[in-house]
Protein backbone atom coordinates (compact mmCIF):
# COMPACT_ATOMS: atom_id res chain seq x y z
CA UNK A 1 0.00 0.00 0.00
CA UNK A 2 1.36 3.55 -1.16
CA UNK A 3 2.47 4.99 2.01
CA UNK A 4 0.25 8.61 2.75
CA UNK A 5 2.08 11.34 4.03
CA UNK A 6 0.32 13.02 7.52
CA UNK A 7 -0.95 16.25 7.29
CA UNK A 8 1.95 17.72 10.03
CA UNK A 9 4.60 15.29 11.30
CA UNK A 10 6.43 15.98 14.43
CA UNK A 11 9.33 14.17 16.39
CA UNK A 12 10.85 14.13 19.61
CA UNK A 13 14.13 12.95 20.33
CA UNK A 14 14.60 12.17 23.94
CA UNK A 15 18.01 10.66 25.13
CA UNK A 16 18.42 7.92 27.50
CA UNK A 17 19.61 9.23 30.90
CA UNK A 18 21.61 11.54 28.74
CA UNK A 19 24.63 12.56 31.08
CA UNK A 20 25.14 8.74 32.69
CA UNK A 21 25.04 7.57 29.20
CA UNK A 22 28.07 9.65 28.19
CA UNK A 23 29.96 8.62 31.03
CA UNK A 24 29.16 5.04 30.31
CA UNK A 25 30.25 5.75 26.86
CA UNK A 26 33.59 7.15 28.12
CA UNK A 27 33.82 4.75 30.61
CA UNK A 28 33.48 1.20 29.32
CA UNK A 29 34.42 -0.39 32.85
CA UNK A 30 31.35 1.71 33.90
CA UNK A 31 29.08 0.00 31.24
CA UNK A 32 25.83 -2.08 32.77
CA UNK A 33 26.64 -1.03 36.64
CA UNK A 34 24.39 1.43 38.32
CA UNK A 35 26.00 4.93 38.10
CA UNK A 36 24.87 8.47 38.97
CA UNK A 37 25.97 12.07 38.43
CA UNK A 38 26.23 14.81 41.44
CA UNK A 39 27.26 18.24 40.79
CA UNK A 40 30.90 17.96 41.31
CA UNK A 41 32.53 14.90 44.24
CA UNK A 42 30.71 17.02 46.72
CA UNK A 43 27.15 17.09 45.74
CA UNK A 44 25.10 15.18 47.68
CA UNK A 45 21.85 15.51 44.98
CA UNK A 46 21.71 12.88 42.35
CA UNK A 47 21.09 15.10 38.78
CA UNK A 48 20.80 11.77 36.81
CA UNK A 49 21.15 8.24 36.73
CA UNK A 50 21.65 5.04 34.59
CA UNK A 51 18.74 2.51 33.95
CA UNK A 52 20.83 -0.19 35.77
CA UNK A 53 20.86 2.58 38.94
CA UNK A 54 17.13 3.54 38.68
CA UNK A 55 16.17 -0.45 38.68
CA UNK A 56 17.10 -0.56 42.67
CA UNK A 57 14.10 2.58 42.71
CA UNK A 58 16.92 5.68 42.80
CA UNK A 59 15.76 8.65 40.77
CA UNK A 60 16.65 11.84 39.76
CA UNK A 61 16.83 14.38 43.08
CA UNK A 62 17.60 11.39 45.42
CA UNK A 63 19.75 12.30 48.21
CA UNK A 64 23.33 10.45 47.73
CA UNK A 65 23.21 8.91 51.29
CA UNK A 66 19.55 7.16 50.10
CA UNK A 67 20.71 5.97 46.60
CA UNK A 68 23.70 4.37 48.84
CA UNK A 69 21.23 2.40 51.24
CA UNK A 70 19.43 1.44 48.13
CA UNK A 71 22.07 -0.12 46.13
CA UNK A 72 26.24 -0.28 48.12
CA UNK A 73 27.29 -0.45 45.19
CA UNK A 74 26.27 3.13 43.34
CA UNK A 75 28.73 4.54 42.13
CA UNK A 76 29.26 8.76 42.16
CA UNK A 77 29.99 10.55 39.17
CA UNK A 78 31.04 14.26 39.45
CA UNK A 79 28.95 16.40 36.20
CA UNK A 80 31.09 17.21 33.29
CA UNK A 81 28.79 19.89 31.69
CA UNK A 82 31.11 21.16 29.24
CA UNK A 83 31.67 17.51 27.88
CA UNK A 84 27.50 16.76 27.75
CA UNK A 85 26.61 20.39 26.39
CA UNK A 86 29.63 19.15 22.97
CA UNK A 87 28.19 15.86 22.87
CA UNK A 88 24.71 17.53 22.80
CA UNK A 89 25.64 20.03 20.41
CA UNK A 90 27.32 17.15 18.13
CA UNK A 91 23.95 15.40 18.15
CA UNK A 92 21.79 18.63 16.89
CA UNK A 93 23.66 19.57 14.02
CA UNK A 94 23.31 16.27 12.74
CA UNK A 95 19.59 16.43 13.05
CA UNK A 96 19.72 18.88 10.94
CA UNK A 97 20.73 16.79 7.98
CA UNK A 98 17.18 15.18 8.63
CA UNK A 99 15.41 18.76 8.85
CA UNK A 100 16.52 22.16 9.14
CA UNK A 101 13.29 22.74 11.80
CA UNK A 102 14.56 21.62 14.63
CA UNK A 103 13.96 22.85 18.47
CA UNK A 104 16.16 22.52 20.93
CA UNK A 105 14.08 21.99 23.70
CA UNK A 106 16.84 20.97 26.36
CA UNK A 107 20.30 19.35 26.72
CA UNK A 108 19.04 16.24 25.80
CA UNK A 109 15.67 16.67 23.71
CA UNK A 110 14.67 18.41 20.40
CA UNK A 111 11.68 18.74 18.23
CA UNK A 112 11.88 18.41 14.34
CA UNK A 113 9.18 19.11 12.10
CA UNK A 114 9.69 16.63 9.35
CA UNK A 115 6.19 17.40 7.19
CA UNK A 116 7.93 18.28 4.70
CA UNK A 117 10.15 15.87 4.36
CA UNK A 118 7.90 12.57 4.48
CA UNK A 119 8.38 12.13 0.28
CA UNK A 120 12.26 12.58 0.80
CA UNK A 121 12.59 10.09 3.59
CA UNK A 122 9.92 7.61 3.36
CA UNK A 123 7.25 5.84 5.74
CA UNK A 124 7.13 6.97 10.13
CA UNK A 125 8.77 3.85 10.58
CA UNK A 126 11.67 4.58 8.20
CA UNK A 127 12.34 8.22 9.77
CA UNK A 128 11.91 7.26 13.12
CA UNK A 129 15.12 4.39 12.48
CA UNK A 130 17.29 7.38 10.84
CA UNK A 131 16.50 9.95 13.33
CA UNK A 132 17.74 6.62 15.80
CA UNK A 133 20.57 6.17 13.77
CA UNK A 134 21.46 9.92 13.16
CA UNK A 135 21.94 9.82 16.56
CA UNK A 136 23.60 6.73 17.45
CA UNK A 137 26.18 7.72 14.68
CA UNK A 138 27.06 11.24 16.06
CA UNK A 139 27.17 10.77 19.54
CA UNK A 140 27.65 6.81 20.49
CA UNK A 141 24.07 6.84 22.44
CA UNK A 142 20.94 5.45 21.84
CA UNK A 143 17.68 7.28 22.11
CA UNK A 144 13.84 7.37 22.36
CA UNK A 145 12.06 9.06 19.78
CA UNK A 146 8.05 9.71 19.21
CA UNK A 147 6.50 10.56 16.06
CA UNK A 148 2.49 12.01 15.98
CA UNK A 149 0.92 15.00 14.45
CA UNK A 150 1.58 17.54 17.40
CA UNK A 151 4.10 18.10 19.59
CA UNK A 152 2.55 17.39 22.48
CA UNK A 153 1.89 13.89 21.38
CA UNK A 154 5.25 12.96 20.29
CA UNK A 155 6.70 14.03 23.30
CA UNK A 156 4.25 11.68 25.32
CA UNK A 157 5.25 9.11 22.74
CA UNK A 158 9.07 9.40 23.32
CA UNK A 159 8.37 8.36 27.16
CA UNK A 160 5.99 5.44 26.45
CA UNK A 161 8.86 2.95 25.37
CA UNK A 162 12.05 3.76 27.07
CA UNK A 163 15.03 3.29 27.15
CA UNK A 164 15.80 2.82 23.31
CA UNK A 165 12.67 3.02 21.79
CA UNK A 166 10.32 4.14 19.04
CA UNK A 167 6.83 4.61 19.20
CA UNK A 168 4.76 5.97 16.20
CA UNK A 169 1.35 7.82 17.15
CA UNK A 170 -0.46 8.50 13.81
CA UNK A 171 -2.53 12.08 14.24
CA UNK A 172 -5.94 10.49 13.99
CA UNK A 173 -4.90 8.02 16.63
CA UNK A 174 -3.59 10.60 19.06
CA UNK A 175 -6.77 11.73 20.70
CA UNK A 176 -7.44 8.10 21.79
CA UNK A 177 -4.16 7.88 23.27
CA UNK A 178 -3.83 10.47 25.47
CA UNK A 179 -7.36 10.24 26.77
CA UNK A 180 -6.54 8.33 29.86
CA UNK A 181 -3.61 10.22 30.45
CA UNK A 182 -3.77 12.25 33.75
CA UNK A 183 -3.73 16.33 32.51
CA UNK A 184 -0.97 16.77 34.78
CA UNK A 185 1.27 13.99 32.83
CA UNK A 186 1.54 16.65 29.74
CA UNK A 187 4.33 18.93 29.30
CA UNK A 188 3.28 22.55 30.50
CA UNK A 189 0.34 21.57 33.22
CA UNK A 190 1.58 22.30 36.31
CA UNK A 191 -0.07 21.24 39.44
CA UNK A 192 -2.29 24.97 39.52
CA UNK A 193 -3.38 24.44 36.05
CA UNK A 194 -4.36 21.13 37.24
CA UNK A 195 -6.28 22.41 39.68
CA UNK A 196 -8.11 24.50 38.19
CA UNK A 197 -9.58 21.34 35.89
CA UNK A 198 -9.91 19.17 38.61
CA UNK A 199 -12.61 21.81 40.01
CA UNK A 200 -14.20 21.12 36.71
CA UNK A 201 -13.84 17.60 36.50
CA UNK A 202 -11.48 17.42 34.04
CA UNK A 203 -8.85 14.65 35.18
CA UNK A 204 -7.95 13.13 32.31
CA UNK A 205 -6.87 14.35 28.50
CA UNK A 206 -10.40 12.52 27.78
CA UNK A 207 -12.15 14.68 30.19
CA UNK A 208 -11.21 17.94 28.50
CA UNK A 209 -13.72 17.63 25.39
CA UNK A 210 -16.84 18.40 28.30
CA UNK A 211 -15.36 21.45 29.03
CA UNK A 212 -15.94 24.78 26.94
CA UNK A 213 -12.54 26.07 25.58
CA UNK A 214 -13.85 29.50 26.47
CA UNK A 215 -13.44 28.32 29.57
CA UNK A 216 -9.77 27.99 29.87
CA UNK A 217 -9.14 31.10 27.39
CA UNK A 218 -10.96 33.58 30.21
CA UNK A 219 -8.80 32.20 32.63
CA UNK A 220 -5.22 31.72 30.74
CA UNK A 221 -5.83 33.70 27.83
CA UNK A 222 -4.08 31.73 24.74
CA UNK A 223 -1.98 29.29 26.94
CA UNK A 224 -5.44 28.02 27.71
CA UNK A 225 -6.78 27.57 24.85
CA UNK A 226 -3.33 25.58 23.54
CA UNK A 227 -4.34 23.31 26.52
CA UNK A 228 -7.25 22.72 25.34
CA UNK A 229 -6.06 21.42 22.08
CA UNK A 230 -3.22 19.36 23.47
CA UNK A 231 -5.29 17.03 25.42
CA UNK A 232 -7.18 16.24 22.44
CA UNK A 233 -3.92 15.76 20.09
CA UNK A 234 -4.20 19.17 18.59
CA UNK A 235 -1.41 20.93 20.05
CA UNK A 236 -0.96 24.06 17.43
CA UNK A 237 2.54 25.26 18.79
CA UNK A 238 4.71 25.27 15.75
CA UNK A 239 8.54 23.79 16.02
CA UNK A 240 9.88 26.51 17.19
CA UNK A 241 13.47 27.53 15.51
CA UNK A 242 14.12 30.75 16.57
CA UNK A 243 16.18 31.81 20.16
CA UNK A 244 14.61 35.79 21.01
CA UNK A 245 16.02 37.88 22.54
CA UNK A 246 17.18 37.39 26.11
CA UNK A 247 15.09 38.97 28.70
CA UNK A 248 17.55 38.37 31.05
CA UNK A 249 20.47 36.65 32.08
CA UNK A 250 21.42 34.86 35.59
CA UNK A 251 23.20 33.20 36.97
CA UNK A 252 22.75 31.04 40.95
CA UNK A 253 24.66 28.59 43.02
CA UNK A 254 24.27 26.08 45.67
CA UNK A 255 26.38 27.30 48.83
CA UNK A 256 27.21 25.17 51.31
CA UNK A 257 23.70 24.64 53.78
CA UNK A 258 22.90 27.50 56.22
CA UNK A 259 25.64 29.37 55.15
CA UNK A 260 26.34 32.45 57.63
CA UNK A 261 30.16 33.43 57.01
CA UNK A 262 29.46 36.99 55.26
CA UNK A 263 32.90 36.55 53.79
CA UNK A 264 31.74 33.04 51.91
CA UNK A 265 28.64 34.46 50.96
CA UNK A 266 30.78 37.34 49.51
CA UNK A 267 32.95 35.19 47.20
CA UNK A 268 29.77 33.36 46.15
CA UNK A 269 27.91 36.91 44.94
CA UNK A 270 31.31 37.78 43.41
CA UNK A 271 31.52 34.75 41.41
CA UNK A 272 27.91 34.83 39.93
CA UNK A 273 28.59 38.73 39.30
CA UNK A 274 31.71 38.27 37.09
CA UNK A 275 29.54 34.92 35.08
CA UNK A 276 26.81 37.13 34.49
CA UNK A 277 29.26 39.93 33.36
CA UNK A 278 30.92 37.56 31.24
CA UNK A 279 28.03 36.31 29.22
CA UNK A 280 26.94 39.93 29.16
CA UNK A 281 30.23 40.71 27.31
CA UNK A 282 30.55 37.66 25.09
CA UNK A 283 27.33 38.69 23.66
CA UNK A 284 27.75 42.48 23.37
CA UNK A 285 24.96 43.49 26.21
CA UNK A 286 24.97 45.60 29.25
CA UNK A 287 21.99 45.97 31.35
CA UNK A 288 20.96 48.51 34.04
CA UNK A 289 18.43 46.78 36.77
CA UNK A 290 20.17 43.29 38.34
CA UNK A 291 18.11 41.21 40.63
CA UNK A 292 20.27 40.25 43.44
CA UNK A 293 18.77 37.32 45.49
CA UNK A 294 19.84 35.55 48.77
CA UNK A 295 17.72 32.18 49.99
CA UNK A 296 17.04 31.45 53.37
CA UNK A 297 15.36 28.43 54.97
CA UNK A 298 11.72 31.02 54.61
CA UNK A 299 12.39 31.83 50.64
CA UNK A 300 14.36 34.45 48.79
CA UNK A 301 15.64 37.90 50.16
CA UNK A 302 16.93 40.68 48.04
CA UNK A 303 16.17 43.11 45.82
CA UNK A 304 15.56 44.44 42.37
CA UNK A 305 18.39 47.31 41.97
CA UNK A 306 19.35 49.86 39.20
CA UNK A 307 23.09 50.92 38.28
CA UNK A 308 23.83 54.43 37.66
CA UNK A 309 23.97 53.59 33.92
CA UNK A 310 24.04 50.49 31.56
CA UNK A 311 27.22 47.81 32.78
CA UNK A 312 28.46 44.69 32.03
CA UNK A 313 31.53 45.10 34.27
CA UNK A 314 31.27 42.49 37.15
CA UNK A 315 32.59 45.01 39.73
CA UNK A 316 29.61 46.94 39.25
CA UNK A 317 27.30 44.17 39.32
CA UNK A 318 28.96 43.35 42.43
CA UNK A 319 28.55 46.85 44.13
CA UNK A 320 24.52 45.97 43.75
CA UNK A 321 25.12 42.23 45.63
CA UNK A 322 27.08 44.08 48.37
CA UNK A 323 23.79 46.98 48.98
CA UNK A 324 22.06 43.56 49.37
CA UNK A 325 24.18 41.93 51.87
CA UNK A 326 24.77 44.99 54.11
CA UNK A 327 20.99 46.40 54.01
CA UNK A 328 18.84 43.04 53.46
CA UNK A 329 20.77 39.88 55.08
CA UNK A 330 20.73 40.07 59.20
CA UNK A 331 22.74 36.97 59.79
CA UNK A 332 20.32 34.48 58.91
CA UNK A 333 21.74 30.92 57.05
CA UNK A 334 22.11 31.22 53.01
CA UNK A 335 21.40 28.10 50.86
CA UNK A 336 21.43 29.55 47.56
CA UNK A 337 22.75 33.24 45.90
CA UNK A 338 21.48 34.69 42.24
CA UNK A 339 22.45 37.52 40.05
CA UNK A 340 20.32 38.27 37.14
CA UNK A 341 20.37 41.02 34.48
CA UNK A 342 17.07 42.22 33.61
CA UNK A 343 16.32 43.51 30.32
CA UNK A 344 19.82 43.41 28.80
CA UNK A 345 20.18 45.79 25.59
CA UNK A 346 23.08 45.65 22.92
CA UNK A 347 25.65 47.41 23.81
CA UNK A 348 27.18 50.54 21.44
CA UNK A 349 25.18 53.33 22.62
CA UNK A 350 26.06 56.83 22.90
CA UNK A 351 27.52 58.21 26.30
CA UNK A 352 25.20 60.67 28.26
CA UNK A 353 27.46 63.73 29.44
CA UNK A 354 27.30 62.19 32.99
CA UNK A 355 28.42 59.02 32.51
CA UNK A 356 32.10 57.83 33.40
CA UNK A 357 34.28 56.69 30.68
CA UNK A 358 34.68 52.92 30.86
CA UNK A 359 37.28 52.55 27.83
CA UNK A 360 39.91 51.59 30.30
CA UNK A 361 37.52 48.96 32.02
CA UNK A 362 36.16 47.43 28.56
CA UNK A 363 39.71 47.44 27.50
CA UNK A 364 41.27 45.03 30.46
CA UNK A 365 37.42 42.80 30.42
CA UNK A 366 38.43 42.28 27.21
CA UNK A 367 42.46 41.13 27.47
CA UNK A 368 40.63 38.99 30.37
CA UNK A 369 38.02 37.30 28.34
CA UNK A 370 40.43 35.99 25.34
CA UNK A 371 42.86 34.65 28.12
CA UNK A 372 40.07 33.09 29.84
CA UNK A 373 38.44 32.06 26.49
CA UNK A 374 42.01 30.55 25.38
CA UNK A 375 42.68 29.03 28.84
CA UNK A 376 39.64 28.38 30.66
CA UNK A 377 36.86 30.09 32.43
CA UNK A 378 38.41 32.31 35.07
CA UNK A 379 42.32 31.87 34.40
CA UNK A 380 42.20 35.22 35.26
CA UNK A 381 39.91 36.40 37.63
CA UNK A 382 39.49 38.58 41.10
CA UNK A 383 41.99 37.15 43.25
CA UNK A 384 38.69 36.56 45.83
CA UNK A 385 37.17 34.35 43.80
CA UNK A 386 40.34 31.69 44.43
CA UNK A 387 38.07 30.52 46.70
CA UNK A 388 35.53 30.44 44.70
CA UNK A 389 33.49 27.04 45.11
CA UNK A 390 34.78 23.87 43.44
CA UNK A 391 31.16 22.79 42.73
CA UNK A 392 31.54 22.33 38.57
CA UNK A 393 28.69 25.41 36.42
CA UNK A 394 25.64 23.22 35.60
CA UNK A 395 23.43 23.12 32.32
CA UNK A 396 20.46 25.34 32.43
CA UNK A 397 17.45 24.16 31.07
CA UNK A 398 16.78 26.16 28.63
CA UNK A 399 20.11 25.75 27.40
CA UNK A 400 20.99 26.19 23.39
CA UNK A 401 23.52 25.33 21.27
CA UNK A 402 23.71 28.34 19.81
CA UNK A 403 23.29 32.13 20.77
CA UNK A 404 22.92 33.78 24.08
CA UNK A 405 21.71 30.76 26.01
CA UNK A 406 24.64 28.67 24.92
CA UNK A 407 26.05 28.87 28.40
CA UNK A 408 27.19 26.87 30.92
Amino acid sequence: MKNIPWPRMIALVDMNAFFASIEQADHPEWQGLPVGITNGRTGTCIITCSYEARAYGIKTGMRLREARQRCPDFIQIPAQPERYAAVSTRIMAALEDITPVIEVFSVDEAFLDLTACQRLWGSPGRIGRLIKHTVHQASGLSCSVGLSGDKTTAKYAAKVDKPDGLTIIPPWEARAALAPLPVTALCGINTGIGGFLAERNVHTCGDMAKLPISELARRFGNPGRRIWYMCQGRDPEKVITRVPAPKSMGHGKVVPPDTRDKAVIHTYLLHMSEKVATRLRRHRMEAGVFSIGLRIRQGWIGDTLKTAYPTQDGRRIMALCDVVLNDYWRGEGIFQVQVTALHPQPKGRQLSFFEDDTQKTDACNRVMDQVNTRYGEFTLAPARLLKRSDMPNVIAPAWKPFGHRKTI
